[in-house]
């Protein structure tokens, strides 16, 4: 850790703290005594009127960084969740199981700990492969929590291992994604955000010791874990071998997204079926979230609150997309690489 006196990302993470409490969230560690402790923000006094929602953060940062804008929009509507994934925040495990389903499954334990019995998911890039997971998990016989709905935020569910040695991505391996995604230079955490959003300042112009000590104080754990965390992403994953949920499913992607190309929200859409719908935000990047965040409240409070499919034809903000005939090109195709750009904004998502 950095001996600096004064660290920014630590101010903002005393901010964001206080804002989590002020919208009714408290801090809960839950010890599942096989070697994994999580912690999850959860509600203060829990309406039995309001349905829960879990909010699954990405890599990056933890969950503090990547929802506090979003808690103002859905805490009046929601008993919330909100998790650190393990080797995040205070979540770790001593297991040696990297994979999304295994971070599925102490969510689903972590949600039966606090007495939840059904709800609703939104995951967050690396989060949405665990929301996946979840939903599938919800549907084998015995389960002890059923989930609703499910919101997946650009995370290539259906890409196959093969696909990135063939080129369908951005980096040349995992070795290399792996080491953008857990960045320890100030250099890596430029790249970093130049696959992240479509527009940007020049990244010259942002200081290294701001870069730094934002790696100082949210990349520097857990290193390795976490680059096998993104090593496991698609290890042996087959589309052929990917249960189909059955939940309502909304799946939101960036138009100009440079971490996991558009057709992969198509492919899953595919995948899924006529429960799921697909939203393209236009002239956004892989954290379309944080370049557009009205549309993307809009479309968490039609799908979730309103429970209502978003809108089928396109508008100046968003555009949802059908299951055409121009789409169903081969699965093994790819999208034309193109130059990837940045923002200040870009690490706490992933």
């Amino acid at each position: 850790m950095s001996g600096r006196c004064f660290s920014l990302t630590e101010f903002r993470n005393r901010c964001y703290r206080s804002a989590f409490a002020r919208w009714g969230l408290r801090s809960a560690l839950t010890d599942l005594r096989d070697g994994t402790v999580v912690h999850c923000w959860v509600p203060k006094a829990r309406s039995p009127a309001k349905p829960d929602l879990l909010l699954i953060h990405g890599l990056g940062a933890n969950a503090l960084w990547q929802w506090a804008d979003v808690l103002p929009h859905l805490a009046p509507h929601f008993n919330l969740f909100v998790p650190d994934l393990l080797f995040f925040g205070d979540s770790f495990t001593s297991r040696p199981d990297r994979s999304d389903s295994f971070q599925a499954r102490c969510l689903m334990r972590v949600m039966e700990a606090h007495s939840v019995r059904r709800l609703s998911l939104v995951g967050l890039s690396y989060g949405g492969f665990v929301a996946y997971s979840m939903a599938a998990q919800s549907m084998e016989e015995g389960a002890a929590v059923a989930v609703e709905r499910v919101v997946i935020c650009c995370a290539a569910v259906c890409i196959e291992e093969r696909e990135i040695k063939e080129g369908m991505l951005s980096v040349s391996d995992l070795e290399q994604a792996a080491g953008i995604l857990v960045p320890q230079t100030p250099a890596r955490l430029r790249e970093l955000m130049s696959y992240t959003l479509s527009r940007h300042p020049p990244l010259g112009l942002i200081p290294s010791c701001l870069l730094s000590d934002f790696i100082d104080a949210m990349c520097a754990d857990y290193i390795e874990q976490k680059r096998d965390l993104v090593r496991e992403i698609p290890r042996n994953r087959k589309v052929s071998e990917i249960p189909k949920i059955t939940q309502p499913t909304l799946i939101i992607w960036g138009e100009h997204d440079h971490i996991f190309p558009v057709e992969l929200g198509h492919r899953l859409k595919r995948h899924i079926g006529d429960n799921a719908h697909l939203v393209v935000i236009k002239d956004t990047g892989h954290a379309f979230n944080m370049e557009k965040p009205k549309e993307f409240h809009k479309l968490l409070k039609m799908f979730l609150v309103d429970r209502q499919p978003p809108p089928a034809s396109s508008s100046p903000d968003y555009e949802s997309e059908k299951c055409t005939t121009e789409e169903r090109t081969s699965d093994n195709g790819s999208d034309p690489k193109t130059k990837a750009t940045a923002s200040t904004n870009a690490p706490s998502q992933a």
